[in-house]
């Protein structure tokens, strides 16, 4: 007799750069979310899927990190975190061990569990990086003080470590439910926005800390060839200013190669199809403080 099916919808929360795509990426087993060093990577809620075997489906949401905002589309971020937490059925709070302590963004996240009556799993990423045990357990007891949580899970989304433990305690928190996705679903985003996803990721790793951040992809065309196991892939990226253009295309148009092959590689293993893609940049100043502009790049 097959066990009953089982539902949670989890909204990774948590200030930016902290891990919460790695950890994402790590559970679902796919690339489905971007990972930079660099911090606000992640702009639109990402949703990943994972239905286990023993009949349990979570619905993961990646929430762009908590952060102050400075323009129009970081607002827009903002609210897309307090919109998740919002409409789940419990919150994954992932902060960095090695941190001294939460910053005002993370207080404030408590202050809306608890506004909420959330459960929440305090997931405290990057073990790894700390050497003595006991100022992690020191960490782990500050924290816990803060809000009743269902479970704290000490992770590391490098090497691994207690995410099974992670993914019990996450499990823990479905009810009985019908699976709202097929059992084999990754992600409910549009093949568009991840590969316009993968682009921009390519960017962040290859480029000069401000450039990404003004940066934003249009995928014009994803289209399968009939006569041919190739799909075609047509993106424009768009950058704030003529001097961005001219650094995102490099000498000779270089750093525009590296970027498209990178990003050409990545879309190969995820569609599992070979990719032919065209990258175009070119340049609408202030973007990120246009709502129009904002709303045709869907990151609203």
């Amino acid at each position: 007799m097959s066990p009953k099916s089982k539902t949670a919808f989890v909204a990774i929360v948590g200030k930016a750069n902290v891990g919460k795509s790695s950890i994402l990426n790590k559970l679902i087993g796919s690339k489905i979310a971007i990972v930079s060093s660099k911090p606000q990577t992640t702009r639109t809620r990402i949703m990943g899927v994972l239905t286990t075997d023993d009949g349990v489906q979570l619905v993961f949401t990646d929430t762009p990190g908590f952060h102050k905002p400075k323009t129009k589309l970081g607002e827009k971020m903002v609210q897309a975190v307090s919109d998740s937490i919002s409409g789940v059925d419990c919150c994954m709070f992932v902060v960095d061990a090695a941190d001294e302590k939460l910053n005002a963004a993370e207080l404030e996240l408590i202050n809306k569990f608890k506004a909420e009556k959330m459960p929440v799993i305090l997931a405290i990423n990057k073990i790894d990086t700390v050497k003595e045990k006991t100022d992690l357990m020191k960490k782990i007891a500050e924290i816990a003080a803060l809000y009743n949580f269902a479970a704290v899970v000490p992770v590391s989304a490098e090497t691994g470590d207690g995410l099974s433990d992670l993914l019990d305690e996450l499990k823990n928190q479905a009810v009985e439910s019908v699976h709202f996705f097929p059992d084999d679903t990754l992600t409910d985003q549009p093949e568009r926005v991840l590969a316009a996803e993968i682009i921009r990721e390519k960017m962040l790793r290859l480029l000069d800390k401000e450039i990404p951040h003004g940066t934003a992809v249009a995928i014009e065309r994803m289209r399968e060839r009939d006569d041919a196991d190739i799909m075609d892939v047509d993106a424009t990226i768009y950058c704030e200013r003529e001097s961005h253009k001219g650094i995102i295309i490099g000498k000779g148009g270089a750093m525009l190669k590296k970027i498209s092959t990178f990003a050409r590689q990545d879309m190969e293993d995820f569609f599992d199809i070979k990719i032919n893609l065209k990258c175009w940049v070119k340049v609408k100043e202030d973007w990120r403080n246009r709502e129009g502009l904002i709303h045709n790049f869907g990151l609203d």
